[in-house]
């Protein structure tokens, strides 16, 4: 979700949920430590509870990125062994680890004896032509070794030649099978399942099924209130009342001012808030008065009521036919 899930997307994604677990967008230690980017740790205190997700491969460095998360207030800190992309292939960090399970778990055990946060692992169940049946176990059982305890597994190879990383999300074939072996091998584990997972009824199928959690990426992203607005009552039991889409562009509109007032510009917040109506009457209306608005010069949050208005039109039209 690198260049997604910022902090305007994240803070955006807290008010639908008040108990799913945010994950930032990756950030690769070496900019943290070498670069001094720190502003790439900034985050709302409404976030909570928040994830770093670091990318990276050497252990000292990993460690005081960790240490640098950690002291910025992040709940856990995620090691990326997932992302297949060229940017993370030449740094040797991402996916490309697979191979390595020894340095990942080198990687990890710094980590954790530099922060007291949980350190979590995301990975694939292999990559190019490896076994995943064999890899995946021996990789588990190396990094946990190390005393980590939480896995997210992406359901799938990562083919890291020939194909590209939007290509890695939907043409290796998902093995949700081998994931749940991996809870029989490894039952005092903390695992947790990702890929091609589109619905709550999905989510709750695996969590029926034994597994620890479920992560939802590109569709909590682009139908933002069917997954998250809807999960503290269905996932998470709670008994409130699920907040509509016209809440949450309301409820941003504060944060969209204060953004606005330090010298942000609209667009960086609303591009988040595109698919806030999918599947909705007057959902293409928003993104359309969002996308050609939020960029123009002096946008504000009156662009969010002119959106809404539209909305209502739409959906007044529907309820007359």
């Amino acid at each position: 979700m690198m260049d997604w899930t910022d902090r305007h997307c994240r803070y955006l994604h807290r008010l639908l949920s008040h108990r799913a677990l945010l994950y930032t967008e990756m950030v690769t230690a070496p900019a943290l430590v070498r670069g001094g980017a720190l502003h790439l740790l900034d985050f709302h205190a409404a976030e909570h509870p928040v994830a770093l997700q670091l990318g990276g491969s050497d252990p000292r460095e990993l460690a005081q990125a960790a240490r640098l998360g950690a002291g910025a207030g992040y709940d856990e800190i995620n090691l990326n062994i997932g992302c297949p992309s060229d940017r993370v292939q030449s740094g040797t960090f991402g996916a490309i680890l697979m191979k390595q399970p020894g340095l990942v778990a080198d990687c990890v055990a710094a980590m954790q004896e530099a922060v007291s946060v949980p350190v979590t692992v995301k990975c694939r169940i292999g990559v190019d032509d490896q076994d995943a049946q064999e890899v995946l176990p021996e990789f588990i059982a190396r990094v946990a070794s190390t005393g980590c305890e939480r896995f997210i597994i992406h359901a799938r190879k990562a083919w890291l030649q020939g194909l590209s990383p939007k290509e890695n999300r939907d043409i290796p074939p998902l093995d949700y099978d081998l994931v749940m072996q991996m809870k029989g091998l490894f039952p005092a584990l903390h695992l947790s399942v990702n890929g091609g997972i589109t619905t709550l009824e999905q989510a709750q199928a695996f969590l029926d099924a034994g597994l620890d959690g479920v992560m939802v990426g590109r569709a909590a992203y682009h139908q933002p209130w069917d997954i998250l607005a809807r999960a503290d009552a269905r996932i998470y039991g709670e008994d409130r009342p699920t907040p509509e889409p016209e809440d949450i562009a309301l409820a941003m509109i504060p944060y969209i001012e204060a953004h606005l007032a330090s010298g942000g510009r609209l667009h960086q917040v609303t591009r988040h808030m595109l698919g806030l109506f999918a599947g909705r009457a007057g959902a293409r209306l928003w993104r359309r008065v969002l996308s050609e608005g939020a960029s123009q010069a002096g946008a504000d949050s009156e662009l969010i009521h002119a959106a809404l208005d539209r909305v209502a039109g739409a959906q007044a039209a529907v309820s007359m036919s």
